[in-house]
């Protein structure tokens, strides 16, 4: 990633700035309480993300990811740079990828990008900030499920690699739109399985 990207980020960035516990059950059959066990973990409930969770999540899909001031992550799938911006006190979350500069883009590809967010690229968007154009994913930091989560990292990467061509994020196609797609659903799946606990 460019010091001139970073920096950007960084501005933006300022700007922006299960399972349940249950006692032992008694067997029907034999009314004996079951045999004392080790306890398991308990996972942390989905759909309750954290910084220290979503820390967690990232550096599994890349163990060289860095955290810069608490809030922001910056790290690598399929070679690609990705940067998650945090704000926690106002509870939103962006993951970025920035795929050209926008100032010399015509009328036909911005309206493509336009088209493209209307049936392709689904939870991720392509926007234009600070003269670069983005692939990005917003939404609230709290409400995200872990594969919620992993699988925006793997559409905002995969929107980033498809612009020019297929225009798509890798998952489902809304219909009535402009795009025909060939569908990248397997970064999805692949980072889901690397970024989930079995």
């Amino acid at each position: 990633m460019t010091k001139h990207v970073f920096l950007t980020l960084l501005a933006l960035a300022t700007a922006l700035a299960l399972a349940t516990g249950a006692g032992p059950v008694l067997h029907a059959q034999d009314n004996k309480a079951p045999e004392q066990e080790a306890p398991v973990p308990k996972p942390e409930p989905e759909g309750q993300m954290t910084l220290k969770r979503l820390d967690k999540i990232v550096k599994r899909l890349d163990a060289d990811a860095k955290n810069v001031q608490g809030y922001i992550w910056q790290f690598k799938i399929e070679k690609v740079p990705v940067v998650i911006v945090t704000d926690e006190k106002n509870d939103r979350m962006r993951i970025l990828v920035a795929i050209r500069s926008a100032e010399d883009m015509t009328q036909e590809e911005l309206n493509r990008v336009m088209q493209a967010n209307f049936d392709s690229a689904l939870d991720s968007r392509y926007a234009i900030a600070k003269d670069i154009l983005w692939s990005a994913f917003v939404h609230p930091l709290r409400a995200l499920h872990d594969r919620q989560f992993i699988a925006a990292i793997g559409q905002t990467v995969n929107l980033a690699a498809t612009y020019g061509t297929t225009f798509s994020s890798g998952l489902l196609m809304f219909g009535g739109g402009d795009s025909q797609d060939i569908i990248r659903r397997k970064l999805i799946d692949d980072l889901l399985k690397k970024g989930t606990e079995i």
